[in-house]
């Protein structure tokens, strides 16, 4: 996707949110993070290193964590990757106006990464195994589940 519809949606002389750029990473392994995300509707953006961006899904009922729970994820644009660091307010009238908080971030190694299905394994503080995105294409083209899979 890249970052053109990122940056779109905002002005960085407003928003504290990092402007960033594709770039690779300087961490060994691949990162990611979730963001508790008080907008319009409490949600969680689960975002997961790829190419040099972070790619994200908003997961309005949180990250499920016992095995076999599924939530609805839907797809969001790219982030840089400087946003695995980001929290902060972004100010009322801006995209995404509210506070952002790191709730969870840490490491993951992906087992497959296709285009209608990813799955990784997490280790991070709190999220820890196994889940799995499948597109979930007879809710919308946006939409995935996100399930926690059995380790």
């Amino acid at each position: 996707m890249g970052l053109e519809e990122y940056k779109g949606k905002r002005n960085f002389t407003t928003t504290p949110e990092p402007g960033g750029g594709i770039r690779a990473s300087p961490h060994p392994s691949r990162i990611f993070v979730v963001q508790e995300h008080h907008a319009s509707h409490l949600h969680y953006d689960m975002r997961l290193e790829s190419e040099g961006v972070l790619r994200s899904w908003a997961v309005p009922k949180g990250i499920p964590e016992k095995p076999g729970q599924r939530h609805l994820a839907v797809e969001t644009e790219d982030h840089p990757l400087e946003y695995a660091e980001f929290e902060g307010t972004i100010p009322e009238g801006e995209y995404g106006a509210g506070e952002v908080k790191i709730w969870d971030s840490g490491i993951f190694e992906p087992l497959v990464w296709e285009k209608d299905k990813i799955e990784v394994v997490m280790k991070g503080d709190r999220l820890s195994g196994r889940y799995v995105l499948v597109r979930f294409r007879r809710a919308g083209e946006k939409d995935w589940l996100l399930i926690r899979a059995k380790d």
